[in-house]
């Protein structure tokens, strides 16, 4: 069990073992109000029945979404791009969202002006509720809900500069041929969760696991990049990587910093002799990877590429870059 060293605001610091290795956990705001099934309802009273068939079988799919406070006001990152993917996971597990994405659209945008949330993390879920019990769903109501609350860096806030540790995980990720790589659903997180787990128990910030053929696929939640002679690779979402949004725009970024980058399979030598590592992520955001295994990546610190790479993300996250019109919604 972790022992709590101390808390401040919304954070605490814990640790697994005696050695002084803190690790953060970031403590969820609530705030006031939740969007449910075509209304807003206060935070406490957003309830479901426990005979809900996701809870059960694992059946939903979700976005996970940020806002930030930039200069022309509250803005949502690439709010189309993961209304569409929301609705394009629900089509691949035969999950029938009853409204239109303009309504998605709009709930999205009002659950975080409606809270007065000048940056948030933005959560829509597709579930089913309650209904026919049995793993088929015939006749059981597609529900849906959207939160929105103030949630800081993922992986703390030194995360951007000291980058993480992590490990090789022992679990493998689900096969493409078991799940669908392209969808975000709720129960291929179970193997994520038992990677994240496992890594922290055993000292290290996060996870990278690896597919089949013995190739990487992604960490826990994360998409992964390595840079080797200042050439970036990714896995192909063929390993079982998720399509990720934010994987999509370094991607972009990358090639408009004149990166060359291939989406190809990564080994563990590869992983072992890159240059540079990094995550990516909407929780995450760009995330330098600092050693695997206590063996250091680099010099063992984020390196230039990364560096480059997550400026140019930040920029454009936050309204300070001339294409960030292209990515950000406006919330009012």
């Amino acid at each position: 069990m972790p022992k709590i060293f101390s808390q401040l605001n919304n954070s605490i610091f814990y640790s697994f073992n005696d050695k002084k290795d803190y690790y953060l956990l970031l403590i969820m705001e609530k705030s006031k109000l939740i969007w449910m099934n075509g209304e807003f309802v206060n935070w406490e009273d957003a309830t479901v029945s426990v005979m809900s068939h996701t809870l059960h079988y694992g059946t939903g799919v979700f976005e996970g979404i940020r806002a930030r406070e930039c200069p022309k006001g509250t803005s949502i990152f690439r709010l189309n791009d993961h209304v569409d993917r929301l609705y394009n996971s629900a089509k691949a597990y035969n999950m029938n969202i009853p409204y239109d994405k303009e309504v998605i659209t709009q709930a999205i945008k009002d659950s975080v002006h409606l809270n007065n949330l000048t940056s948030a993390y933005i959560r829509p879920l597709v579930f089913f509720g309650e209904g026919e019990m049995g793993l088929l769903p015939s006749d059981v109501p597609v529900c849906v809900s959207i939160s929105a609350w103030s949630w800081g860096a993922y992986l703390g806030d030194e995360a951007g500069n000291n980058g993480v540790k992590v490990c090789i995980s022992k679990w493998k990720r689900i096969s493409p041929e078991s799940f669908i790589p392209t969808a975000k659903g709720v129960g291929g997180y179970m193997n994520s969760t038992l990677a994240k787990i496992d890594a922290v128990n055993n000292g290290y910030d996060d996870a990278i696991m690896f597919g089949d053929g013995d190739v990487v696929a992604e960490g826990s939640g994360q998409n992964l990049f390595l840079i080797k002679n200042n050439k970036i690779t990714t896995p192909p979402i063929e390993t079982g990587a998720l399509g990720g949004i934010t994987r999509k725009t370094v991607i972009e970024i990358a090639n408009n910093l004149n990166f060359e980058l291939t989406e190809q399979n990564i080994s563990k030598e590869d992983l072992l002799s890159a240059d540079e590592l990094f995550f990516t992520g909407t929780a995450t955001e760009v995330i330098g990877v600092v050693s695997v295994d206590n063996s250091n990546i680099g010099n063992g610190s984020p390196g230039d590429v990364t560096n480059a790479i997550r400026k140019k993300y930040l920029e454009i996250v936050n309204g300070n870059d001339a294409n960030s019109d292209n990515y950000l919604t406006l919330v009012k």
